[in-house]
């Protein structure tokens, strides 16, 4: 059984992106009812609708993300706000009942390494804790080299297990632009971590044909072989 986790530098980066384009690739070209994702956990509607909506994956919505929180802000401000706790035991078993099921599960972070998941943790400190290799989104932006090497920063600190970074056109960029403003030997040479490649501004998140071909054009081999028997 192989577990990835998919984080990133912060919100909107595009680690539904990346998620997305692992599944349609496992769907497409390897046996689509042998994958399956799990949403860390979820405040406000998203990422747990879309993949209900693109992916025919046979999970409930508990199951693609077992902790969700009406308001759209940290975990543990909404579970404040809704007289809730943040139950990351709910999670662990979630994600321990899916590994037992499918052959390979995608874990999708909320926000970035160090967003908050209770009072006392971090997402990197879930990574750590839970053994879970990372790959880590970074979006092709001015400033993207800051906060890729803070991220990084942040990981090893942390003991986390970072296997590779890869990087996302969140609005549409030149070869020029992704060039200058995240130059892959640079990263490189900052981080000492591999770029697995660059995802292109997609008009249309939901075209599992389109994600599918992202995703090839990535070195996926590094991103199997990233994950982790669980």
């Amino acid at each position: 059984m192989n577990v990835l986790l998919i984080t990133g530098t912060n919100t909107e980066t595009g680690k539904t992106v990346l998620t997305s384009a692992l599944g349609a690739y496992w769907q497409t070209y390897r046996q689509p009812e042998s994958w399956g994702i799990l949403k860390l956990m979820q405040t406000g509607i998203g990422d747990r609708e879309l993949y209900q909506k693109i992916f025919n994956l046979g999970q409930s919505p508990e199951e693609i993300a077992p902790l969700q929180f009406k308001t759209p802000v940290a975990p543990p401000v909404a579970a404040e706000k809704e007289g809730r706790s943040v139950d990351l035991k709910l999670v662990w078993e979630a994600l321990n009942s899916l590994v037992q099921q499918r052959q390979w599960v995608i874990v999708e972070a909320l926000g970035g390494l160090g967003s908050p998941v209770t009072h006392e943790l971090i997402v990197a400190d879930i990574a750590r804790d839970w053994s879970l290799p990372v790959v880590l989104v970074v979006p092709v932006q001015l400033g993207a080299i800051a906060q890729a090497v803070a991220n990084v920063a942040l990981a090893r600190s942390s003991g986390v297990h970072l296997k590779g970074i890869v990087l996302n056109c969140v609005s549409p960029c030149s070869e020029q632009e992704i060039a200058d403003w995240a130059p892959i030997d640079l990263l490189e040479s900052l981080t000492n971590v591999p770029v697995l490649g660059t995802i292109p501004h997609l008009t249309d998140p939901t075209d599992i044909s389109q994600l599918a071909q992202v995703a090839s054009d990535l070195e996926l081999e590094r991103l199997i072989t990233s994950a982790v028997h669980f």
